[in-house]
């Protein structure tokens, strides 16, 4: 069955909606060893442990890891040694605050020998991003510069995206409204 790109484009909620969700509040995955990736999470990307359940409380162990003042962003799993399946999940984004530390994350990863598979800059929402996987193949982005909608819900046309490999290219000719300072 094709995509209908024009019908799902006109999706909105209700007018007197009773709620509204005000972001994402944090990410729970399997992870095939807890401690690797716990390690991978803390001493390559930067987050703290807030708190960690032994495996009596869950089996496998849960840990709860931060990247600012929320208790936790992302959540590890443990499913026992081995792979966990991630057979649904596309990625998970984290954002920096500049498009420098952009350039230190893919170095970091460079250095740690971590799978980077794109940098540069994707289509829509034209944030500049570094994507790699993590130890159990989850695909993560560290990205600056994601297009914000404002209240009259304009988006950018999708000839004005420049999608591009390479941060540095994406760097070199930015989307019109993106103002890069990479001093």
């Amino acid at each position: 069955m094709a995509v209908d790109v024009h019908k799902l484009r006109k999706l909105s909620p209700p007018e007197k909606m009773p709620f509204k969700v005000r972001r994402l509040g944090h990410i729970v995955i399997m992870v095939g060893d807890l401690e690797r990736s716990m390690q991978f999470y803390t001493e390559v990307l930067g987050f703290k442990v807030s708190d960690v359940y032994p495996e009596e409380m869950q089996p496998g162990g849960f840990a709860f890891l931060r990247c600012g003042t929320d208790h936790h962003s992302i959540a590890l799993v443990g499913a026992g040694h081995g792979q966990s399946k991630h057979e649904e999940l596309h990625h998970i984004a984290f954002e920096v605050g500049t498009v420098e530390e952009v350039f230190r994350v893919r170095d970091r990863l460079r250095e740690f020998s971590v799978p980077i598979t794109f940098d540069g800059r994707r289509r829509a929402g034209c944030q500049i991003a570094v994507e790699f996987l993590d130890p159990d193949g989850h695909c993560l982005e560290i990205y600056w510069g994601l297009d914000q909608i404002g209240t009259d819900g304009r988006v950018r046309p999708a000839d004005e995206w420049k999608g591009v490999r390479g941060l540095e290219a994406a760097v070199a000719d930015p989307v019109n409204g993106q103002v890069i300072d990479k001093s």
